[in-house]
């Protein structure tokens, strides 16, 4: 779903995360971000813009780099947030969408760039609602939340430090509502290998645990987050990829 994602989707997010970090205010414990209160989550986010923005700019063999950070205050904070996603709006539109640029995960684009900062901020933004009411109204739309389970799966959890796991299994994930599964295989002191339920170099005959529910619900659960999925088999395997 990569190329279906367009910058109109990420500005809706970056919007309800911004009104949601409003209405918590800035002293409101975040609770699914141990320490953190809702100024060092708008802080923290700001701040992945500038960094992006600046990766953006980079290519893809530079070092990370390395934004300033944003001020304490937090009006001052909001208002920093609303330029460095501007900055970063301007970045993400220039041409070719598909040019190599610096990322920490592989193939690195203005385009895969636009897909990370609309989970990331979608996610963050259901902080910031949970900090502000407890979060009982936000559903992802099963799309997006799809996309946000397979760019997880997919990306960002075999890019995990391994080495010291010894689970080994397989664990089915099934969004039902968005009509997309995934079969996660584990060795121990390897990273997951990820493929479609028919994929027989998995060995999908059987699985050991099954992560299900609605697209938001496993959405939540692979990034962490209080969620309605259930897991069932072997629940140390079910609940291994839980991104922060």
């Amino acid at each position: 779903m990569v190329g279906e994602f367009s910058q109109a989707v990420l500005k809706e997010q970056v919007g309800a995360f911004r009104a949601a970090a409003v209405a918590a205010g800035p002293d409101a414990t975040v609770p699914t971000c141990p320490g953190w209160d809702v100024r060092k989550l708008l802080r923290h986010l700001a701040r992945v813009y500038a960094m992006v923005q600046l990766g953006l700019e980079s290519g893809p063999d530079d070092q990370r780099p390395r934004p300033p950070a944003a001020p304490d205050a937090f009006d001052a904070a909001l208002t920093w947030f609303d330029e460095r996603f501007a900055e970063l709006t301007t970045a993400l539109s220039a041409p070719d969408p598909q040019r190599a640029v610096w990322a920490f995960f592989p193939g690195g684009t203005p385009e895969s760039w636009t897909r990370r900062m609309t989970h990331e901020t979608a996610i963050h933004r259901l902080d910031a609602v949970l900090a502000a009411d407890g979060g009982s109204e936000l559903i992802f739309d099963p799309e997006l939340a799809a996309d946000g389970i397979d760019e997880m799966l997919t990306v960002i959890a075999p890019l995990g430090d391994w080495s010291q796991s010894a689970h080994q299994g397989r664990v089915l994930y099934h969004a039902a509502d968005a009509g997309r599964t995934w079969l996660v295989r584990f060795l121990a002191g390897q990273p997951p290998q990820i493929g479609a339920p028919a994929d027989a170099a998995l060995g999908a005959d059987e699985v050991d645990a099954t992560v299900a529910g609605t697209a938001d619900a496993v959405y939540r659960r692979v990034w962490g987050r209080p969620s309605g999925a259930m897991i069932t088999g072997d629940a140390a395997l079910g609940g291994l990829v839980a991104g922060r």
